[in-house]
């Protein structure tokens, strides 16, 4: 945990802005000059006064539609159905033309007139028959042509797209975001929409899908996309599921990806990361998996390696990530507006991440208040039972902290059993006992008894906790469990704990994972039958893969294989 000392509170909350806006934004350096924001108030002044001018008579506006629809079916010889769209879906630009006369009494013949005189750009109406504002299209508009005709390749784009399926008013949206789609040669644009069917895609779903994300169909994303797609049938996720998250969401295919491929690299076979990604929602699709991105950034820096990640991931509760991740933050800001010291805040997070992740806090100013207490023993109290958080939510009723004379009787009752013993007094054997244990006197004991019942000598039990003092800080279970594997499952003999007690501090899943490792080596004659168990388990994972793990030349497949295996139990 040295490297928590270098960590400092505001580098981690940088870590995510406190309005929790997980949307790319940029940051506008001059929106402070009063002079841009007066004409900014200008133009959105124009642009209401645009929108009211749209709202013509409805008389008006048919007599003034069939005009437009004469020009553009007859003189211009635009397809009936484009001519029709383009003049009931162009409000703006209707306005805008019958500013253009003055005989109101018979605004058809007017207009007709007018257009017979006076060529429109067609791309105009074009434009805003397919969802677009003027405001929007401006930069658009070609400098040097007037007529759809005149530009073949977009107008037989927007025609592939219409006899796709895909809607008249939603093409627009696909031009804006993915303008490269409408310089393609014949026959491509429509080739790439037909390839979605290849990965099982009907018609319908390939429409909801270029609506949602029309980056799809450029080269580079669209490739993205269909690997994606391939990893989650392979991890067991339907269509109709990916298809839901895509509803008014705009996808980074290569980020989703990139997300999927970590969560493989952790360990996670594609049949956890389906049922993962099914069960925690938003964990691929929130922010195109950046939230996923941010928990893990923020993990990392206390220190979380990829077994613990993994963890982290298999533990998930069944949560949106995006509420796991900000009560995670929330509980770090809480840590810290009551003072406790980075350090200890890095050991809770390693020690605890599903809980911080899983608690709604109430604000500290009121539990302090609540609690009648100060921050120093709030602290205190935290890190000796981490737990204690889950009575501080919001909706939990928050009782006292016990008066200081109880906690004064537990430390007694702490320091009797460690006397109980046959630690001395005021020694630093002792002082160094009782700021590692956790939990009541009452509880020391009962683990203390668990060991002994086992059948460890009560003299050899004390010993080792005078070296080892954190190991009656894990439940009695927990004890029973590992003592019971160790028997019944390793078949070792109980003395093994007397040579090698820091046995009991290693997880059950970490010591199979060894054996089962070590148990292949030595069938393959690759190393000393001899080897003691603390050799094979206490040695760091780094040292372990170097000495026996990567020599072997399907070592490290093995191990790979292995840790699956394990990891998913």
């Amino acid at each position: 945990m040295n490297h928590l000392q270098k960590l400092r509170s505001p580098l981690i909350l940088k870590w995510v802005s406190s309005d929790y806006d997980f949307n790319n934004s940029k940051t506008i350096l001059w929106a402070s000059s009063e002079k841009v924001r007066f004409y900014a108030t200008k133009k959105i002044g124009k642009s209401k006064l645009e929108e009211e001018e749209c709202h013509i008579p409805r008389a008006v506006r048919k007599e003034a539609q069939a005009a437009l629809l004469e020009y553009l079916h007859s003189t211009r010889s635009l397809q009936f159905m484009d001519a029709e769209h383009m003049s009931k879906n162009s409000p703006f630009f209707l306005s805008k033309l019958l500013q253009r006369v003055d005989n109101e009494t018979d605004i058809r013949h007017s207009l007709t007139r007018f257009l017979r005189y006076h060529p429109i750009n067609e791309f105009e109406p074009f434009f805003e028959s397919m969802g677009l504002k003027p405001c929007q299209y401006l930069t658009f508009l070609p400098r040097d042509l007037m007529f759809l005709n005149d530009d073949k390749r977009l107008f037989d784009s927007y025609h592939v797209l219409c006899n796709y399926g895909i809607s008249r008013n939603k093409i627009g949206m696909i031009f804006s975001e993915a303008p490269e789609v409408f310089r393609y040669d014949p026959g491509v644009l429509d080739l790439k929409l037909r390839s979605f069917h290849g990965i099982g895609l009907d018609q319908s779903a390939v429409v909801k899908l270029v609506s949602a994300s029309p980056h799809l169909l450029i080269g580079n994303v669209r490739k993205d996309f269909f690997e994606v797609v391939d990893k989650l049938k392979r991890a067991g996720v339907e269509y109709s599921w990916i298809e839901q998250q895509l509803i008014g969401n705009s996808i980074h295919w290569s980020q989703l990806l990139e997300l999927m491929c970590f969560l493989n690299g952790l360990g996670l076979s594609d049949e956890q990361l389906g049922k993962l990604i099914c069960q925690v929602p938003g964990l691929l699709f929130d922010c195109s998996g950046h939230t996923t991105f941010l928990l893990i950034g923020f993990l990392s820096k206390f220190g979380f390696e990829k077994p613990e990640l993994l963890d982290v991931f298999l533990h998930l509760p069944q949560i949106p990530i995006k509420t796991f991740v900000f009560n995670m933050r929330q509980c770090y800001q809480f840590l810290i507006e009551i003072e406790m010291p980075v350090i200890e805040i890095g050991s809770i997070t390693r020690s605890y991440p599903i809980l911080l992740g899983s608690c709604v806090l109430k604000k500290s100013s009121s539990l302090l208040s609540i609690l009648n207490t100060g921050k120093k023993r709030l602290c205190s109290v935290i890190k000796e039972n981490p737990e204690f958080l889950r009575n501080l939510v919001r909706g939990a009723k928050v009782e006292k902290l016990p008066i200081a004379e109880e906690e004064l009787r537990s430390k007694m009752m702490k320091s009797n059993f460690l006397l109980d013993l046959g630690f001395t007094e005021n020694s630093s054997e002792m002082e160094k006992a009782l700021k590692v244990f956790r939990g009541k006197g009452v509880e020391l004991q009962e683990r203390f008894d668990c060991l002994v019942n086992a059948g460890l000598g009560r003299k050899h039990v004390a010993s080792v906790l005078k070296i080892y003092p954190q190991i009656l800080n894990q439940r009695k279970e927990v004890l029973e469990a590992k003592i019971d594997f160790l028997v019944n499952k390793l078949c070792y003999p109980l003395s093994t704990l007397v040579s090698f007690p820091s046995y009991l501090n290693y997880t059950i899943p970490r010591i199979r994972l060894r054996l089962s490792m070590y148990n292949w080596l030595r069938d393959k004659g690759k190393v000393d039958t001899t080897l003691a168990l603390s050799t094979i388990i206490a040695s760091s994972e780094k040292l372990f893969m170097k000495a026996y793990v990567i020599p072997h030349p399907k070592g490290l497949e093995v191990w790979q294989h292995l840790k699956r295996d394990i990891y998913s139990d």
